[in-house]
């Protein structure tokens, strides 16, 4: 397994993690027995990056989570979020909150859920507009001095409020979507603050939820309940446009001997030491698929290649909806 510093001083984990956002909700019907298995099976891989949140289910997916590491906790760098809020009792609900009570009230519940006594990272999901981002931080903070978190991290978060919050206590990681078809941070000056405060960029969605790896062949793929059916990039045109540049991806990848998901998440890791990707799947075959792509090295023109089929800003359509892209950090 290749490994990674998290932040500047922070443990080395694994360069690849496992999202597990998908085996509760958002991609269809979920397996519980699968799931766990394709979680001790990264384990036995030597996978140490899991990630989750309290938001995902709603609040099931912390319970899987724990269940799965239940007797394995040393082997497992463990992260989830707060900041999302949702009510059980209608899911379709959706609040951005910062407050500092909530941010104490979420961790307390998801160590809880969780049946562990710290959480490894601790990530704000989503900045509340109507928190100051110091006052978020420093709650934050305090559970770091309690021993409840060990660090913290945000996600999708701007450069200029990163910067702001490493002011008040020190952020190992910034979550945010990145992939051949998701670059952002590179145009937004996210990757670079990253580095200019020797934070780890740790890249959600990798494989752009899917459809990176060639599977996903008209909209139909997906199941009714599928969340990816309200985003942009699986709709009408802009899934015929963004097809065709994943079968370009698709066929590099078979000559080059790997898959279109292995080479995507080559892309990823090659983008520099700093950069962990957390693919998420809840089926063990293609953890086993996903784990191959670290047996794939890319040379100068391999990448030279990927940027000619697939440039930045290639990808036909917003990344969320309206509704999701209004709250992303900018």
């Amino acid at each position: 397994m290749q490994t990674r510093v998290l932040g500047r001083n922070g443990p080395r984990l694994s360069a690849l993690g496992l999202g597990c956002m998908g085996m509760s909700e958002f991609y269809g019907r979920g397996d519980d027995a699968e799931s766990l298995a394709t979680i001790h099976l990264a384990l036995d891989r030597g996978v140490t990056l899991l990630d989750t949140a309290d938001m995902y289910g709603p609040f099931t997916n912390e319970e899987l989570v724990g269940r799965a590491i239940r007797g394995r906790r040393d082997a497992v760098f463990l992260a989830t979020k707060f900041g999302i809020v949702r009510d059980a009792a209608n899911p379709t609900r959706r609040a951005i909150s910062g407050r500092p009570d909530y941010v104490r009230a979420a961790c307390e519940a998801s160590l809880m859920r969780l049946g562990i006594e710290h959480i490894d990272l601790y990530y704000q999901h989503r900045v509340d507009a109507e928190v100051p981002i110091e006052e978020t931080v420093g709650a934050m903070a305090e559970l770091v001095a309690a021993g409840k978190v060990r660090y913290l991290g945000l996600s999708e978060a701007s450069a200029a409020t990163l910067e702001r919050a490493a002011r008040v206590h020190p952020i190992a990681a910034l979550q945010s979507e990145f992939s051949l078809w998701s670059r952002d941070v590179e145009e937004n000056g996210m990757l670079a603050a990253c580095r200019r405060l020797g934070v780890a960029l740790v890249a959600y969605s990798p494989l752009g939820r899917g459809f990176l790896t060639g599977a996903i062949r008209r909209p139909e793929d997906l199941a009714g309940d599928d969340f990816r059916r309200n985003h942009p990039r699986f709709q009408g045109e802009n899934f015929a446009r963004n097809l065709h540049l994943v079968e370009r991806v698709h066929a590099l990848a078979a000559a080059r001997g790997c898959t279109a998901a292995q080479l995507a998440l080559a892309w990823v890791l090659a983008q520099g030491e700093d950069v962990i990707a957390i693919p998420g799947t809840k089926r063990r075959e293609r953890l086993a698929e996903n784990l191959g792509s670290l047996e794939v090295n890319l040379s100068g023109t391999d990448l030279e290649a990927l940027a000619q089929v697939f440039p930045l800003g290639a990808a036909a359509g917003m990344r969320y909806p309206p509704a999701g892209m209004a709250t992303v950090n900018r």
